[in-house]
């Protein structure tokens, strides 16, 4: 389960046995949401969120942090997922101690 970020106790992870689409999954105690890039030719076009069933979504201020940190690290998501899954590299955990804007 390789976690990629913390952000003020929330995690954004990888599940070890993940499929496509690329997708990532915010986790802040007993509470996840995810969310998913379409990808175009290469380009992240949209970015959809949702609930993961059995899980209680994150509340509105995590998922606030969530989204605002998915968005800023949109490119370099995608980019961890194409190392770890395709190209079978570690990614390295990053912890963001700034508010992101």
């Amino acid at each position: 389960m390789p976690k990629l970020y913390e952000y003020f106790g929330l995690i954004v992870l990888f599940y070890s046995n993940e499929h496509e689409p690329v997708h990532v999954h915010g986790k802040y105690q007993h509470t996840e949401s995810k969310a998913e890039f379409i990808i175009d030719n290469g380009k992240i076009v949209e970015i959809r969120y949702s609930i993961v069933r059995g899980r209680r979504p994150l509340d509105d201020q995590q998922f606030r942090h969530f989204k605002t940190l998915v968005e800023h690290y949109a490119e370099d998501i995608v980019q961890k997922w194409i190392n770890y899954f395709v190209l079978h590299q570690p990614v390295a955990a990053e912890k963001i101690t700034r508010r992101l804007r």
